[in-house]
């Protein structure tokens, strides 16, 4: 009985994503690149498939540095730490907190904090800009999964 429950439970999951990724199969050209520059193609067996996420991160220069390259680099490390936060909201969510404050029937107060908690790991920096003080950087990640 409960192996059945169990089974009608994964085949409505099943059908609840077969239509999410319903695109075609992106074309991927080099998942990691490792320490000697070559690409690393993924394993993948015929049932799984890949979705690639891009993303846009940016990084404004400050504005009191040693050096225009100190500049540059600490923009770039800012656009970097963006692009990730992105790709991990993409991937795992955002958890969203509210809090609303009321006294003799008016609002008094009202805040919302966001937080997200993931670990990114095999994002590819596809291309860096940097013009006018303001660093952008794409970053790409391929993700795959198996269907039931």
């Amino acid at each position: 009985m409960k192996y059945s429950l169990f089974l009608a439970f994964i085949l409505s999951i099943s059908s609840l994503y077969a239509g999410a990724f319903s695109s075609d199969t992106p074309k991927v050209h080099c998942v990691y690149s490792g320490t000697d520059g070559n690409c690393v193609q993924p394993s993948l067996s015929a049932s799984q498939k890949l979705v690639v996420v891009t993303v846009f991160g940016q990084g404004v220069a400050p504005t009191v540095t040693a050096s225009p390259a100190q500049a540059y680099a600490l923009a770039k490390r800012a656009a970097l730490a963006d692009g990730y936060r992105q790709i991990a909201e993409r991937i795992m969510g955002v958890h969203v907190e509210g809090q609303d404050t009321v006294k003799n029937m008016m609002l008094q107060r009202s805040t919302v904090s966001t937080s997200v908690d993931a670990m990114v790991r095999g994002a590819n920096i596809v291309d860096t800009t940097f013009k006018d003080g303001l660093c952008e950087v794409e970053l790409e990640i391929v993700l795959s999964y198996s269907q039931f």
